[in-house]
């Protein structure tokens, strides 16, 4: 089985956007492995990471979304904070930015999904228009 670890929190760091999960998992062992998918049932952005020969999920909901606007609009990728470890999660700008511009006006994901991405990617979707 898969573990869902939920971002709850985040902060700016030295310049620098640090995203957390719930102290329960302050001492899982996580490699990036570089890849956002959408679970779009529950309005969530996932980043997958390997744990332990196995995929593991962050999942980036409702919540945390004006962070990753941020994210996109800083054009860096974010850190994961696990204990006293810090980690960037690679490829994380680019994949997520490449996703939204694919959610957009694609029903594929569903209306509601579509509806709240739109909405809370605005700023960035609407500067890209030609």
């Amino acid at each position: 089985m898969r573990n869902v670890y939920k971002v709850e929190n985040y902060v700016d760091v030295h310049n620098k956007l640090t995203f957390s999960v719930n102290e329960e998992a302050s001492t899982i062992q996580i490699i990036p492995a570089g890849q956002v998918i959408v679970d779009s049932d529950h309005h969530a952005f996932i980043y997958i990471v390997e744990e332990d020969g196995a995929f593991s999920y962050l999942s980036f909901g409702l919540d945390m979304w004006p962070a990753l606007l941020e994210v996109v609009q800083r054009g860096e990728n974010p850190y994961l904070s696990v204990g006293e470890n810090t980690i960037e999660l690679l490829h994380f700008y680019e994949e997520l930015e490449a996703l939204i511009y694919n959610i957009e006006g694609n029903d594929n994901y569903g209306e509601s999904f579509v509806t709240a991405v739109e909405a809370a990617f605005q700023a960035i979707l609407t500067n890209n228009e030609v």
